[in-house]
């Protein structure tokens, strides 16, 4: 399963996908859809546009991933997670068509959520891409329009080694003749969207370069998440030109109560205060830039980081931007995938950084604790993992 291995798991075809929807009965036919795709902001884009269109009166379907603490988060309607029994119904009914495709774990949770969608007859659905765009198991769908947040750089072992290279993969999302919405305008990728876009015959807006009557105040306190507002503000206002009702109030308690109609956590979380803790899971060098941005105008008497991240991001490069001033407290995540703690302590000497390393996350927030005093900061983040381990 990609999400906790690695590589080992990922398929460079959707056949299996393909399959996979042919046994259920081609369920990604049978609801509406938005499909959501980016390296950095894709889930909050995400829940925000799930809100939005559950304050409208819509039926919302919402697949996100991975999941922080319980599976089933990754699978909602209005907010509910998917039933423990639903899930356990669905495998036990599948297990042997699903094992002679040689599914992997992705692959059967898009299987569940789509089924389960169409089953359930949701009025619209919001698909959040895994990982790419063009390969990765969600694109089967047609969907009603297409977002793309913004190109970093990350898995650019899958996806390339360059901005221009990657936003091919993620314009994969494009459908023709379908609207695609682009969070943020990049020097390096805008030919690349607008090229596609103009072969496909799709109407492309690039949300930066809009100009939208209002942005909502919202329950999500990010600075980073301006661009994510503006994006799924922008994608709003697309899909009522599409014919979709979504009034203005229900656009304003969509952005208010993003956090209570969906769940999402591990978003600038605040957890507790005295010592104020901080988590969030920016996990790439774009994400955590935005982070340590927004802890340099945070007050604090003094700063702890507790930092873990998994083998297939550039931590070398993120080590270099960390704060000069922070308390250092190296950890890794209890997955596979994880970057190991020898090898992480490696790298930070390498960088010159200050540092203690513990075996568990648990053990290192416990450490930073002690060690802060009422008017510091505490922030836990590197990876998703990292903040799923802290929640758990």
């Amino acid at each position: 399963m990609y999400q906790r291995v690695g590589k080992a798991a990922y398929k460079a075809d959707l056949n299996s996908t393909v399959a996979l929807m042919k046994v259920l009965d081609n369920p990604e036919h049978k609801f509406k859809s938005i499909h959501v795709a980016g390296t950095n902001g894709k889930g909050s884009v995400s829940h925000l546009l799930a809100s939005v269109f559950q304050e409208a009166g819509f039926k919302t379907g919402l697949y996100t991933s991975p999941h922080l603490v319980d599976f089933r988060e990754r699978i909602r309607i209005n907010g509910e997670m998917i039933s423990e029994q639903r899930v356990i119904d669905f495998v036990v009914n599948h297990r042997s068509k699903f094992e002679a495709i040689e599914l992997s774990f992705f692959e059967w949770t898009v299987g569940l959520a789509f089924d389960y969608f169409a089953t359930e007859q949701v009025d619209i659905a919001i698909i959040e891409v895994g990982m790419g765009g063009r390969l990765d198991s969600t694109n089967v769908i047609q969907p009603e329009l297409s977002v793309i947040t913004n190109i970093g750089n990350d898995h650019s072992e899958f996806l390339g080694d360059t901005p221009a290279k990657i936003a091919m993969e993620k314009a994969g999302v494009i459908k023709p003749n379908i609207p695609v919405v682009i969070g943020r305008s990049q020097r390096e990728t805008e030919g690349v969207f607008r090229k596609v876009a103009l072969q496909l015959d799709s109407p492309i807006t690039f949300a930066d370069q809009e100009f939208p009557d209002v942005i909502p105040a919202t329950s999500l306190k990010g600075l980073y998440q301006r661009g994510n507002f503006q994006t799924a503000t922008i994608t709003i206002e697309k899909m009522r030109a599409l014919g979709w009702e979504v009034s203005e109030s229900a656009f304003q308690l969509g952005f208010k109560n993003v956090v209570d109609n969906t769940g999402l956590r591990g978003r600038w979380e605040i957890l507790q205060s005295d010592p104020t803790l901080i988590c969030d899971v920016a996990h790439n060098v774009d994400g955590l830039t935005f982070i340590f941005n927004q802890l340099k105008n945070t007050p604090y008497h003094d700063l702890h980081l507790v930092l873990g991240f998994v083998n297939d991001k550039n931590v070398s490069e993120i080590l270099e931007i960390i704060p000069n001033d922070a308390f250092l407290y190296l950890t890794q995540p209890d997955i596979p995938r994880a970057m190991p703690i020898d090898r992480l302590n490696q790298l930070a000497t390498a960088a010159d950084l200050n540092f203690r390393s513990f075996d568990t996350v648990a053990g290192a927030v416990e450490a930073a604790k002690k060690e802060a005093i009422s008017d510091d900061l505490i922030f836990v983040g590197g990876s998703t993992f990292v903040v799923a381990d802290l929640l758990k």
